[in-house]
């Protein structure tokens, strides 16, 4: 339905997964410099065909650390700048793909948000007021923006307004007990699970799929052919 939305009539959908290995050991590399190319390239195919694309935001690091921002990062921006009109593994991913973080979802939602903000209209509008020609007369050289009424009006919408970031100086983050990227993200994640109320549903349709979930597990999920 989100292709057909994004392209109406599209037989197919073309999909880039496409990416290198770590030549010392083999292991498959996602986020890499590579990996953007490929998706890029694969941007400029589905352009050629008249195809909507799916890519992903993928990486390759096994914590919710830095590589794995820089890596998603890049999967993401390669996703954006390919034209994907759909983008998996968006958020969570991690191990390349064999495990999920709720901490780094968390994260990733924070640069998800910030490439959505990225595109707002708003940060390329040209109007009047837009461009604030009359506060910066106010103003003038040498005075501050903070007192004008043009501020006043704009101060909680006019830039991103972050999740997890932490935009103190040093010496407020650290009298705020020092708390780093992962532990903020792992305390919203905590919160929304704590603070999460269940849809309501009927008991046996409740038990049904419990049932459903256990049984599923025991035989191992769907076979394979290895």
């Amino acid at each position: 339905a989100l292709i057909q939305y994004a392209a109406p009539g599209a037989p197919v959908v073309i999909g880039t997964f496409t990416s290198n290995v770590d030549m010392r050991s083999g292991a498959p590399a996602f986020g890499t410099p590579e990996y953007m190319r490929a998706t890029q390239m694969t941007g400029q195919l589905a352009r050629r065909y008249c195809l909507p694309m799916r890519s992903s935001g993928v990486c390759t690091a096994n914590i919710p650390d830095a590589q794995a921002m820089w890596e998603t990062c890049n999967s993401l921006w390669a996703a954006v700048q390919s034209g994907s009109n759909i983008v998996y593994h968006a958020a969570g991913w991690l191990e390349g793909g064999l495990m999920a973080s709720p901490e780094k979802f968390v994260m990733d939602c924070e640069m998800l948000q910030m490439i959505q903000r990225y595109f707002d209209p708003m940060l390329t509008a040209t109007t009047p007021d837009d461009l604030a020609l009359d506060a910066i007369r106010e103003v003038g050289a040498g005075g501050h923006f903070f007192g004008v009424q043009h501020t006043r009006e704009r101060y909680e919408t006019a830039f991103y307004s972050p999740i997890a970031s932490d935009w103190r100086n040093y010496e407020a983050w650290e009298r705020d007990g020092a708390t780093d990227t992962i532990t903020r993200a792992h305390r919203i994640y905590r919160n929304i699970v704590d603070s999460f109320t269940p849809p309501p549903i009927d008991e046996g349709i409740r038990d049904e799929l419990g049932d459903f979930v256990a049984r599923r597990k025991s035989e191992g999920g769907a076979p394979t052919d290895f």
